[in-house]
């Protein structure tokens, strides 16, 4: 097993280089998975107001930092970049930036707290869910510095290739997070009953232990060593404006994506509590089987950027369809899966007790989830050639593409929901069929090659290419 994550042995951009690296990145981002998975199903159990509260609010919430997030994780691409160009120095610095970054943002997404709730004010929510939902928000909230100071510090390992350690990050982020969320949830181990509060408190709480074994292995010895890091907490111009360059187009991509998500799920809960449930069940599939693709594209960003930062574009071209080959056999599984099981999908969001809007809802779930098959497997084409562009530095022409993606669901859900008066069975299958077209909007732009001729950091060493892995103890 140590030998497989040892990226040396694996020819250059070949399918095991990129398993090494993507493989702990689709584990770890499983695993959050997992945790918010669990989170909203032990609160489908008091009923479906919870569990759609908790939908509104954890997206809601994430929303708020997603710019900062999008921003920092470009953490990724510059480190890979200055590590396969031999600067090792500089990843440590990047890192910094991207640490005050996060402190500077903190404050200033407090304050914006009651744009949430505005946004909650214009989503016709019935009054229970919104008392939920604002609760659930407003506790998540003071716990963001804990997730952006881990994607700072997680795009630092994921940048050099250890990804291991945030694949141990946040399996003990789960850990604890299930098991906090079930007792104070459900009031168990003498603890009070505190439902969506207790689901809130417990996502802080697993969070900050993800957060502490990060931390113990960015001050490791070998690390500090070889990174230089006790020499980084400085402030660097140079960097930091670099940082805010590149990192600006995915932050803002990052932040407009998931307001344009927010609003399809707040569009679709205004059509009644069985959409609101129908929509919420399928998300919950949709995202198990799309968020483990996000540890393919970290790889594809980590080895195309420093195969760029290394002046080889080729090799960076061999990582991106290393990262496709892998995506299409995890997708056709996942397609398996919601094709002949999507009744027990359904099912097991199905509350403790009888539940008149769950068994009405039941119907509009399985229709929605079979319908999203269809794009399952055009997902890796969307995530491994945007995580190559982004890798590359061509950050702009990514945010453009997603953005105007997600902002044209929104307008074909409204027009059609709002408008024209079509069903939400209508209204999805429209969704799903945009999806696929605009695609090939994407496959175009990394087809035209103009990322090969990018560059955004020094011109690399004359020498022959360094081998960007040579003494790099494995953690």
């Amino acid at each position: 097993m140590k030998k497989f994550f040892d990226q040396k042995n694996h020819p250059k951009g070949g399918i095991m280089e990129m398993m090494a690296i993507a493989l702990p990145m689709m584990v770890s981002h499983a695993c959050d998975t997992v945790m918010t998975f669990t989170d909203r199903l032990f609160l489908s159990k008091l009923g479906p107001m919870h569990m759609n509260a908790a939908m509104g609010g954890g997206l809601t919430s994430f929303m708020m930092i997603a710019f900062f997030l999008g921003l920092t994780g470009y953490t990724t691409a510059l480190t890979a970049q200055y590590y396969g160009a031999d600067k090792k120095d500089n990843c440590a610095l990047v890192t910094n930036q991207a640490f005050i970054v996060s402190l500077l943002a903190y404050p200033v997404i407090l304050l914006c707290r009651p744009l949430a709730h505005f946004i909650f004010g214009l989503s016709n929510l019935s009054a229970d869910q919104l008392a939920y939902q604002t609760t659930y928000f407003n506790i998540l909230l003071y716990g963001v510095i804990i997730s952006l100071l881990r994607s700072c510090l997680s795009g630092f390992f994921c940048g050099i290739g250890r990804t291991k350690i945030v694949m141990l990050a946040s399996t003990i982020t789960m850990t604890v997070n299930i098991g906090v969320n079930y007792i104070l949830i459900f009031g168990k181990c003498g603890m009070p009953a505190l439902g969506i509060k207790g689901a809130a408190y417990g996502t802080i709480i697993g969070g900050l232990f993800g957060l502490i074994i990060l931390i113990a292995a960015y001050g490791e010895k070998n690390i500090r060593r070889e990174f230089n890091t006790s020499a980084s907490f400085q402030y660097q111009k140079k960097l930091m404006m670099k940082l805010i360059k590149y990192g600006s187009p995915p932050g803002i991509e990052f932040f407009l994506n998931f307001l344009a998500f927010i609003f399809m799920i707040f569009i679709f809960y205004s059509m009644g509590p069985v959409a609101a449930t129908a929509t919420t069940i399928m998300f919950n599939w949709d995202m198990v089987a799309f968020v483990p693709l996000i540890g393919i594209e970290i790889g594809v960003t980590s080895l195309v950027g420093r195969y760029m930062g290394a002046g080889q574009p080729d090799t960076a071209h061999q990582s991106t369809m290393s990262g496709i080959k892998i995506g299409m056999i995890y997708s056709c599984v996942i397609l398996f899966v919601f094709v002949f099981l999507t009744g027990h999908l359904v099912d097991i969001f199905s509350p403790h007790t009888p539940d008149a809007v769950f068994s009405a809802a039941r119907p509009l779930a399985h229709f929605m989830l079979r319908m999203a098959c269809l794009y399952i497997c055009l997902d890796i084409i969307i995530v491994a050639f945007i995580g190559a562009l982004r890798g590359a530095g061509d950050t702009l022409w990514a945010m453009w593409l997603m953005v105007s993606l997600h902002w044209s669901l929104v307008l074909i859900e409204f027009v059609s929901l709002k408008t024209l008066g079509f069903s939400v069975k209508t209204t999805w299958t429209m969704v799903v069929l945009f999806v696929l077209a605009f695609s090939l909007l994407i496959f175009k732009r990394y087809h035209s090659g103009a990322w090969r001729k990018l560059k955004i950091i020094e011109e690399p060493p004359a020498q022959a290419p360094v081998d960007v892995f040579h003494e790099s103890p494995d953690l």
